[in-house]
């Protein structure tokens, strides 16, 4: 076994933020979001394939998306993909040009959707906490077989635990302010 690197424990920590803040661009604001429909997928030309592969998403004002297909032989299934994705997003066609009224919020579906966002962060933040365990389990390992110092192996970890404290801190900001985005009026 060879000196654990400190990197990869880092790297994969890293990792668990980034996706926490990819569950989160799914997650419904008051706001409009292009990221809202990204869970859409379209039948087109006999398969099954993201929204963005078949259109243009933008956000022209905070309460509508549009999205333009590029096929106008793909309104249709567009249309038909993003009511029955279950988002609760009603388009209205224009041409070859699909405006989503993004509907206010209701005060039940806010704290629903904040409690959805505080299932994701434990859950990320459960990962970074395998993540810590895994690097001290190798640390140890090294420290048995004589690959580093028992000092090395202290530093080491606290040098692991202070990563695993960072990552966290940054999970409770990301949470902290998609709480306060879902909660705003």
């Amino acid at each position: 076994m060879a000196k654990p690197e400190l990197k990869t424990y880092r790297e994969r920590m890293e990792k668990a933020v980034s996706a926490l803040k990819e569950e989160f661009s799914g997650l419904r604001t008051g706001r409009a979001n292009a990221g809202l429909l990204d869970p859409v997928q379209v039948e087109a030309y006999g398969s099954t394939s993201p929204l963005h592969s078949v259109a243009a998403i933008s956000v022209p004002e905070p309460r509508m998306i549009s999205v333009s297909v590029w096929d106008k032989s793909m309104v249709g299934p567009v249309e038909k993909a993003i009511r029955s994705a279950g988002l609760g997003l009603n388009p209205i066609t224009d041409g070859q040009t699909l405006r989503i009224p993004v509907p206010p919020l209701t005060e039940e579906r806010r704290k629903d959707l904040v409690k959805l966002a505080g299932k994701y962060t434990e859950q990320q933040k459960i990962a970074v906490r395998n993540v810590r365990r895994d690097a001290n389990d190798d640390l140890k390992k090294a420290e048995k077989a004589g690959e580093i110092s028992q000092d090395e192996q202290k530093k080491m970890e606290a040098e692991v635990q202070k990563d695993t404290d960072a990552a966290i801190k940054r999970m409770d900001e990301s949470f902290k302010t998609k709480e306060v985005e879902i909660m705003q009026v």
